[in-house]
């Protein structure tokens, strides 16, 4: 029948086509490729505490270096603060001054004290002999009554004194304990002076953003005179010393990929160049395939996902075509001994001549 003759060159079309979708990458079983996008790791420079910018010293495509300045706020509320936290600290210790003055009163109180013990003692000593002694001269009649009568109230009176010289000494070595005590009270309260202080200080030197790492600044997302809350970002760069393309690969192919492999990646916007990389990661769990990601085999199947790190100083050499987001193939082999093809060969941009003023030199970076 002639329907028949019809369906023979539709399945010849269609095996034709299921052949195209399972045919290795360029004709080449030995290659294995994935579609992704360059990626680099991104940095926010954000604020710890809230307050107002005062100055943001970085535009949009800037090269910063770590260290670099890019962000003051303004500190009038923090500066009286650490103001106070200084008065706290001077105040504490002349609170310790006086406790230790007070001290030395108390030490020598006590020794004025003792030795007023040791006088009413030898008082209370020669009242009592004489006591003795006018007991045994009015008992022989010598003296008349009224002289035992007078012994004994100097001895009683002699008494007294020593009792109230022994309670000023116990007087003296209570007030001390307290001087020592004040003079705890006051070095702790030394010490939480300078933690406050301390504390502002660092709060202080938060208000400068410095740039954690060498980059490039992709995004200004606040201006001076804006106030933000903590941990708001003002900035965010992206380390182009780390550059990598992420792409997936099924499970054939991730399987027997090592660590280290060598990789090539070409771009969209240049397919006339081939960057070299290494393979820097393949994860350990399979994933179905993301619906972001256009391959061009089976999608349903579960794929691994693979990462392709350019090498750090190739990203140096050529830091001012390095542009983060384009999209591009990453190709990686599956047997490293075969030969990569013609087509794939290690194919870069000139280089500038030495001496040649480049994007990541100091004197393209502003600087405070």
């Amino acid at each position: 029948m002639p329907w028949r003759w019809l369906a023979i060159p539709i399945v010849a079309a269609a095996a034709y086509a299921v052949w195209q979708l399972r045919a290795p990458a360029d004709g080449v079983s030995n290659l294995a490729s994935g579609n992704g996008r360059l990626e680099a790791t991104p940095v926010d420079i954000a604020s710890r505490s809230g307050g107002r910018i005062l100055e943001v010293l970085a535009q949009e495509g800037d090269e910063v270096r770590a260290g670099q300045v890019l962000v003051r706020m303004d500190t009038a509320t923090l500066q009286a603060e650490a103001d106070r936290a200084r008065a706290s600290v001077r105040q504490a210790e002349q609170a310790r001054a006086t406790a230790q003055a007070l001290l030395a009163q108390r030490q020598q109180a006590i020794q004025t004290a003792s030795a007023v013990v040791g006088q009413r003692q030898a008082d209370v000593a020669l009242a009592s002999r004489q006591w003795d002694r006018t007991q045994e001269l009015v008992a022989q009649g010598f003296l008349p009554p009224q002289k035992q009568d007078e012994a004994r109230a100097q001895l009683q009176g002699t008494r007294a004194g020593l009792a109230v010289a022994q309670s000023q000494v116990a007087e003296a070595r209570t007030g001390l304990s307290t001087a020592q005590a004040q003079i705890t009270e006051a070095e702790a309260a030394i010490e939480a002076a300078r933690a406050s202080l301390r504390r502002v200080e660092a709060d202080l030197a938060d208000t400068e953003l410095k740039a954690p790492r060498d980059g490039r600044v992709q995004v200004r997302a606040a201006q001076p005179g804006e106030v933000i809350g903590a941990g708001a970002r003002v900035l965010s760069l992206v380390d182009l010393s780390d550059v990598h393309m992420s792409f997936f690969l099924p499970e054939a192919a991730a399987g027997r990929l090592a660590i280290g492999a060598e990789a090539r990646i070409v771009l969209d916007a240049a397919p006339q160049y081939v960057i070299p990389a290494k393979v820097s990661f393949v994860a350990s769990v399979a994933q179905f395939t993301p619906k972001t990601v256009e391959t061009a085999s089976e999608r349903q199947k579960l794929v691994f996902k693979v990462r392709a790190q350019v090498p750090p100083d190739l990203l140096m050499r050529h830091r001012a075509h390095v542009k983060t987001g384009l999209p591009g193939v990453a190709y990686v082999r599956i047997d490293a001994s075969q030969p990569w093809p013609a087509r794939l060969a290690v194919a870069l941009p000139a280089e500038p001549p030495p001496g040649a003023a480049r994007p990541d030199s100091a004197t393209s970076a502003p600087r405070p």
